[in-house]
């Protein structure tokens, strides 16, 4: 077998792995709102390789924008507890991602068509555009949104400075 190809054995390993994951997160998410008295329901997913973990509610979501917080800070510090209680549980590091109540796949959204505007005015003008400091999520969607568009990006500058430069192709 070469190197980079995966057997059916291994992604099936792989998918079990990180159902696992998402279950010890879900588990470790419903202790938390029940900590917190508030009402929501735990989705679970595998997305590119990746574990993915939303709490989501019927009652529009109000009181959980309490554990989204300003600007998703308090969902990026739940998921590095998440992802710490996975740890603790499997010994191994998780790359789970965690949304509250669409916050994140909105932003998602919204950064896709920043990518996107921004590929096209490179695309127009033939001249690198650097963009505003981003969060790692919000430069790998970026990324995406990018390539997507046929063009190419890099990251530069240090955290939390850290920003995304389009270049023209």
């Amino acid at each position: 077998m070469t190197e980079g190809t995966t057997t059916a054995a291994e992604s099936g390993d792989t998918l079990t792995r990180l159902e696992q994951e998402g279950e010890i997160a879900a588990d470790y998410l419903e202790g938390l709102l029940d900590i917190a008295d508030l009402d929501g329901d735990i989705d679970m997913d595998v997305e590119a390789d990746r574990a993915s973990v939303s709490i989501v509610s019927d009652s529009g979501g109000r009181d959980l924008q309490k554990l989204v917080g300003r600007d998703g800070e308090v969902l990026e510090a739940l998921q590095e507890l998440t992802r710490l209680a996975v740890h603790r549980e499997t010994g191994d590091r998780s790359r789970l991602m965690l949304d509250i109540a669409g916050f994140r796949a909105k932003k998602r959204a919204e950064l896709a068509a920043v990518g996107a505007q921004a590929a096209a005015d490179v695309k127009a003008s033939g001249e690198p555009l650097k963009l505003a400091p981003m969060t790692p999520f919000e430069r790998k969607v970026v990324h995406d949104a990018v390539a997507a568009a046929g063009l190419k990006s890099e990251s530069e500058g240090e955290e939390p400075q850290r920003f995304v430069v389009v270049l023209p192709a």
